[in-house]
């Protein structure tokens, strides 16, 4: 049984160790880390790109099966292992990391992004489409007088995204860098690349099962990951036509 108010006490005892201002010295690769759910599994989905050219540098994934259930504020329980799973593949390390969670913009100020990003060690912004908390005045989230999240409009009559602080980022770099990877898409760049990717590992998954239920699980060997750096080569070939 899950004792939920011992997370919470563990989740505020972290909090204190969460950093909010700018602890790395420049920003050359970004990524995206995102999860995709099946029925029974989490696949996290992680695609490093270039932080001025957006050419894709790597993707990698992982499977697990969901061992902790939905508990809004414990995300973090929940997505940990699979998360680290797929961040110890990549042979390229991100200088900061965009993570479909929140930050501090949570009820104890240690979203999944911010936990995650502790726990990686890697500078780290949450990025969601809901508010899980707190209260808005103009385009800031507020807890308790602190702003602890930005509204950002990304698309003409689409819904807004939330953003806050993971880990080791300032509020105002925090959003030039949300900003600058807006490419006409809902979600940042790095975002929305690490969603379609990892909806590309779900839709493998899907047929691989229909085509033979009884096959032996090979999730977490699926290789997608080469096909989707010449699809980001391919791309960036014709921009240079």
């Amino acid at each position: 049984m899950i004792n939920i108010n011992k997370l919470k006490e563990e989740q505020e005892r972290l909090a204190g160790k969460i950093i909010l201002t700018d602890q790395f010295e420049k920003i050359e690769k970004i990524a995206g880390i995102d999860f995709i759910y099946t029925n029974e599994e989490i696949i996290c989905s992680i695609v490093v790109i270039d932080f001025k050219t957006l050419k894709v540098f790597e993707s990698k994934h992982d499977i697990q099966t969901q061992s902790f259930p939905y508990i809004p504020g414990f995300l973090d329980y929940r997505v940990a292992l699979v998360t680290q799973k797929a961040f110890e593949k990549l042979n390229i390390k991100p200088d900061i990391a965009m993570i479909s969670a929140n930050g501090i913009m949570h009820p104890r100020k240690f979203g999944a992004a911010s936990s995650l990003g502790l726990f990686l060690d890697v500078p780290t912004i949450g990025i969601t489409k809901k508010k899980l908390c707190g209260y808005e005045v103009g385009d800031s989230v507020y807890i308790d007088k602190e702003v602890v999240g930005k509204i950002i409009e990304t698309k003409e009559k689409a819904k807004p995204i939330y953003v806050s602080q993971g880990h080791r980022i300032s509020l105002k770099t925090m959003m030039e860098i949300v900003k600058e990877m807006m490419k006409g898409h809902k979600l940042p760049e790095p975002l929305y690349l690490a969603h379609k990717y990892g909806n590309k590992v779900k839709a493998k998954i899907t047929a691989a099962h229909d085509k033979d239920p009884k096959a032996p699980d090979e999730t977490n060997t699926i290789n997608i990951d080469e096909d989707d750096k010449k699809e980001s080569d391919d791309k960036e070939n014709k921009m240079l036509l």
